[in-house]
């Protein structure tokens, strides 16, 4: 289980955490972002030390990256206060991606140096490291931007779901399964919405099939995925049969890194490219039309054609003309 673990916690450092901070859209946002990998390669590495020193001092580097991403977060609360009902929820969601990759380095610095942590055994402490990664970042990221774009009732209940959801498992870690089973009901109840929004109203905005597929991927994944959750939270609160955590982390685990976070942040991405590209395949047929009339017709032609067809024939009173003059030289001579 720890290989599938640690491959499942590369992903979020390397690929899902800098493209979703990308997706954000916000310009502060950038410095961090360029420099994530400084960060990110050291945890990455730690993950496959043995727990001792070096381990833990590359996971201290790759902390030091999540806390430096977690400052940001006071200035996008204070966004969220200014911003509009409308898209204060959406703030509040993205508040809490930038957050919740700080819990997740404080729960790998704990498990590298081999310390328990608020009494926390080391296996559940390396499950805490992917669990808020993408049950907390990728899916907090996910759940504001489609609040961005459905910005109905369902969209804010998304939105602001999540992130409940996702502070009460975390308090639940503290106080007792119920609590972990009503944070997950909240949760799953969010991400449902969020996978519902995706096919029904976001997975048509794509440009091309390959958007769609990987918006319909990852509707269709989140909910296999979101009801493993209820069963194994259900089953740790009421002791009825639960799926065991090494069938979580091959199944919940690994169809939410790939299946879902994964294809989210590639489909918003493809998505957010589309504006950059449609200007260039609209332009052409608007300006050519004026511009046809100056460039084929010159201003000349018509003087060139009036001057031909006015001039008198050479018949007539002109021939008459030119034999008088032709006589009169006659004479002369």
């Amino acid at each position: 289980m720890s290989v599938l673990v640690d491959l499942i916690v590369m992903l979020g450092m390397l690929v899902v955490v800098p493209a979703g901070l990308r997706l954000t859209g916000a310009p502060e946002l950038d410095r961090i972002r360029r420099l994530w990998p400084l960060f990110a390669v050291p945890g990455a590495v730690a993950l496959w030390l043995p727990r001792g020193g070096p381990a833990t001092v590359l996971a201290g580097c790759y902390a030091l990256g999540a806390v430096l991403l977690a400052l940001h977060a006071p200035l996008r609360l204070l966004r969220t206060v200014r911003a509009a009902a409308a898209h204060r929820t959406a703030e509040i969601a993205l508040f809490t991606a930038l957050v919740t990759p700080s819990v997740a380095a404080t729960a790998l610095v704990a498990e590298r140096s081999g310390h328990a942590l608020f009494g926390f055994g080391l296996g559940i402490l390396a499950l805490t490291v992917p669990h808020f990664h993408f049950a907390g970042f990728a899916a907090a990221l996910i759940a504001g931007l489609v609040c961005r774009v459905a910005d109905g009732p369902a969209g804010t209940f998304a939105a602001s779901s999540v992130p409940s959801g996702t502070l009460l498992v975390l308090i639940g870690y503290f106080i007792g399964d119920w609590a972990e089973l009503a944070g997950a009901v909240v949760l799953t109840a969010g991400m449902w919405t969020v996978a519902l929004l995706t096919w029904r109203t976001i997975r048509g905005s794509g440009r091309d099939r390959t958007t769609r597929t990987l918006f319909a991927v990852s509707s269709a994944v989140l909910v296999a995925t979101m009801v493993l959750a209820l069963s194994w939270a259900l089953g740790e609160a009421t002791g009825l049969p639960h799926p065991t955590l090494t069938w979580m982390a091959a199944t919940h685990g690994l169809g939410n890194a790939l299946g879902f976070a994964l294809c989210s942040v590639l489909a918003w991405r493809r998505l957010q490219d589309r504006p950059e590209q449609a200007p260039p395949e609209q332009t052409p047929p608007e300006q050519t039309p004026p511009d046809r009339p100056r460039t084929e017709r010159p201003p000349a032609a018509p003087a060139l054609t009036t001057s031909v067809r006015t001039d008198p024939p050479l018949t007539g009173p002109a021939l008459t003309d030119l034999t008088d003059l032709t006589d009169l030289k006659g004479r002369t001579s």
